[in-house]
Order: structure tokens, then C-alpha cells, then sequence
């Protein structure tokens, strides 16, 4: 499988933002998301190229949000990037990130707005983007979010999302996020 380089996919950024502020918006926290995930790659045994520019890509479905609820930028981001003829494994970053994994029961339960599946990560590389992905949030202004925070915030989806969290947590243990923090100027809450 050939891995787009940083300069590719910032191009391909660039080329479905639909504004300068939601290319700077999202480009920025996907690299902040690749940057943790490198954190950990001293611990896990992944490919480090893959998990590089699956963490640049895992929000490139935000583009195409318009009036849709943000649960869909996954499926659209898995759409897009095949459409343009990626292999499965980049698009499965897009689709696979949210949250600490949506399953089908979620779906249903929740009566989510994407197709029934289940939309869990399935290889090491997949699972650090996603909980990379945890600790640097878009809100405005952008933060950072300590594992406690985020504890905090998924429990409103149920203890079983809780305690996914806290699996990956003790797996990887959290991420320095001092230095980003006065690297960007954005608190960690």
C-alpha cells in the first residue's frame, strides 16, 4: 500500500475545506491528533508511516458536514477518501475514530444518523488514532482535554463507553500535552 506523504494530504486538505478557517481548523488538529499519537510510539508495536497519515486524515469528513449532525463526518470522510481511490485501511481511520468506537447497537439505541455497522477500530494503528484523537478537541477555542476530562465527557454515552476508555488509558497511559499546550496556546482542561 503506497502512504500519501504530510505534503499530500495537506493538499488534499486544502482542497475540500471548504473555507481558509475550516481547512486551518481542521489540518491543525489533525496534526496536533498525529503529534500524540507519536507519543506512543515507542510502547506499540505499528506501523508509525500508517498511523501518521491516518491520524492527518481521520477528520477530512468535517468538510462535508453542511446541516448534518457531526456523528456522520466519519462515514463521509470513509466516502470521500474512497472515492478518490484510497485503500480501505486509510479510509477506516475517517469512519472508525469517533468516540472511543460506535457500535451497531449504538446505532440503533441512539438512533444514529449513519449506516448499522459497527465502526470499531480493528488494528493497533486504528485504535492509537482514535485515542489520540481523544486528547485535542475542535471546540472554540480549541483545547486540550486531560484523560480525566475525557473520562468525564464519554460517560454521557454509558459506562460501557467508560470503561473502553479506561482500557485504553491503562494500555497507553496519556499523553504530555504541556508542551503542545504552549506550543499552540490552547489550556488543558
Amino acid at each position: 500500500m503506497e502512504i500519501p506523504t504530510d505534503g499530500e494530504i495537506r493538499a488534499l486538505h486544502r482542497e475540500y475545506a471548504p473555507s481558509r478557517e475550516a481547512f486551518e481548523l481542521v489540518h491543525e488538529h489533525c496534526r496536533l491528533v498525529c503529534s500524540i499519537a507519536e507519543q506512543f510510539f515507542a510502547g506499540v508495536d505499528v506501523d508509525t508511516d500508517l498511523v501518521r497519515a491516518g491520524a492527518l486524515l481521520h477528520d477530512i469528513g468535517v468538510y462535508r458536514l453542511e446541516s448534518t449532525a457531526y456523528v456522520q463526518h466519519g462515514v463521509l470522510g470513509h466516502s470521500l477518501l474512497s472515492s478518490l481511490g484510497f485503500p480501505v485501511e486509510l479510509c477506516r481511520f475517517a469512519s472508525c475514530h469517533t468516540g472511543v468506537g460506535i457500535t451497531r447497537d449504538d446505532v440503533v439505541r441512539q438512533s444514529l444518523p449513519i449506516p448499522v455497522d459497527d465502526y470499531l477500530p480493528r488494528t493497533p494503528e486504528e485504535e492509537l488514532v482514535m485515542y489520540a484523537d481523544k486528547f485535542h478537541s475542535k471546540r472554540r477555542p480549541p483545547v486540550f482535554l486531560t484523560g480525566t476530562t475525557y473520562a468525564v465527557e464519554v460517560g454521557r454515552f454509558g459506562a460501557d463507553k467508560v470503561q473502553r476508555f479506561a482500557a485504553l488509558r491503562s494500555r497507553y497511559g496519556d499523553p504530555v500535552l504541556a508542551g503542545l499546550s504552549a506550543d499552540t496556546g490552547y489550556a488543558v482542561v
